[in-house]
């Protein structure tokens, strides 16, 4: 009889440990990312966090950590490696230090609107990229957004390759980013974006680059006179979670997460298009000086020698199999 009750015991205590037959207990994640709660980072992790917890019934919650405070983007994706951090809402910037082909999708002028870049990213190609997360110690759940990149500077109005040249500008740790801007004359400036406001205020750097929203969210317009629509690079967000979690999932829950996540990339898309839209009117009523038509034909003359060398690097046929996706 004790045996059996022992028995029993042990098989109701596993059958709750792996959240059978009974209420699962409550787990709670910590989800961290760079931008203010009412950014699209901010957005997408809200639909998240309110699709996980209707899909698991209330098991899993997510609590979200904005504006840095679990560390900068590259800190955020190595705490997730070593699993101090659950769940990372981040630009590719630092990733293709952990996951190099990442970079493929930083070469300026790839992606010729938004639709492109999210068949590109949604399509073969793009899950490929994220397949390979796992081998680097890292599991991506879903590609989300930041927008196209727009210049700001504190200098003079950019309206040509020309403009640029001598500009201390503050780039991502990115080496497909730094090589483009030194090709066109700028002093690419790497920093973590927590430094970025101050160094901006304290005339460190020139100016910056980065999508409408986060132009927007990180209030540049307070330290940043002009603004042009360069849109020189389409900037893919990533959701990436920590394989310390992962693996203890069961395929349902995983299902859960890949589920939640693709809700949050889709808020955040709709954001940052929000964003782009009405943004640039919110910037000018803050005070910027905006250069809306650049000489896009220039810019992509002027950067032929970066291009030939990404293509040494990456392949032209996989440079050449994004260019003609929906062609």
């Amino acid at each position: 009889m004790y045996h059996r009750t022992l028995k029993a015991a042990l098989l109701g205590a596993s059958l709750l440990a792996l959240g059978i037959g009974g209420a699962q207990a409550q787990q709670a994640l910590k989800l961290g990312y760079s931008l203010a709660p009412t950014s699209h980072y901010g957005v997408g992790a809200t639909a998240m966090a309110e699709t996980l917890a209707e899909l698991s019934d209330g098991a899993f919650t997510i609590e979200q950590f904005p504006a840095n405070a679990l560390g900068g983007e590259r800190e955020m994706v190595e705490g997730a490696q070593i699993g101090t951090v659950d769940l990372v809402i981040t630009s590719t910037g630092p990733v293709g230090n952990f996951v190099p082909d990442t970079l493929l999708t930083d070469i300026p002028f790839l992606f010729r609107d938004y639709e492109h870049a999210h068949a590109v990213l949604d399509g073969e190609i793009g899950q490929e990229i994220l397949a390979q997360f796992p081998n680097h110690g890292l599991v991506a759940l879903a590609w989300g957004e930041n927008g196209f990149r727009n210049m700001t500077n504190n200098v003079r109005p950019i309206r040509t390759p020309e403009d640029t040249r001598g500009l201390k500008v503050r780039t991502m740790e990115n080496q497909v980013h730094m090589r483009a801007f030194q090709e066109l004359g700028v002093l690419p400036t790497p920093m973590a974006f927590p430094e970025l406001f101050t160094a901006l205020q304290q005339g460190t750097v020139d100016g910056q680059e980065n999508p409408i929203g986060v132009i927007l969210s990180a209030n540049f317009s307070q330290v940043q006179d002009h603004l042009t629509l360069t849109q020189h690079v389409y900037s893919p967000a990533l959701i990436i979670m920590s394989p310390m979690v992962w693996d203890g999932l069961s395929d349902e829950q995983k299902g859960w997460f890949e589920e939640a996540a693709a809700a949050g990339a889709e808020a955040m898309r709709a954001k940052v298009r929000e964003d782009a839209e009405n943004g640039v009117a919110t910037l000018k009523e803050q005070g910027m000086q905006v250069v809306e038509e650049v000489d896009r034909a220039a810019f992509e003359e002027a950067l032929a020698p970066a291009f030939a060398e990404f293509a040494e690097r990456f392949g032209q046929e996989k440079i050449d199999a994004i260019r003609n996706v929906g062609m």
